[in-house]
């Protein structure tokens, strides 16, 4: 089973960019799944969650939106309006297990796949 994520790039502040997270092996059509980020020196964080409902970070909300294909056993996070502070590695992950309240989307511990991670640098 893989995560495989791809779309990350260097983008101007006030642009926008997709990340994409395909999964091979299995479907995930009926797990949570969601991305996160890190930065240099920074702990993963929570960016956005799709489960029983969708589920963002206060930083990217109305910003950030996440999908998904399940045709294309895919998951997307479409990143608009970009800031300095959005750069990152942003990793996708999934889980089997529902999840009940908001605060279990945003807990790392909670996800069992994970994604390598793409590169995503917003610029001045």
């Amino acid at each position: 089973v893989q995560l495989q994520a791809s779309g990350g790039g260097l983008v101007q502040a006030g642009g926008s960019l997709r990340v994409s997270c395909t999964a091979s092996g299995r479907t995930f059509d009926r797990s949570t799944m969601g991305w996160f980020r890190q930065a240099p020196g920074k702990e993963r964080e929570f960016v956005a969650a799709d489960g029983r409902g969708r589920y963002y970070a206060d930083s990217v909300k109305g910003r950030f939106t996440i999908s998904r294909d399940n045709a294309k056993n895919t998951l997307y996070l479409q990143m608009n309006n970009l800031k300095l502070e959005d750069t990152a590695v942003y990793y996708c992950t999934a889980d089997d297990r529902a999840f009940h309240t908001r605060h279990q989307y945003t807990q790392v511990s909670r996800y069992y796949y994970w994604g390598q991670g793409t590169q995503v640098t917003v610029s001045s």
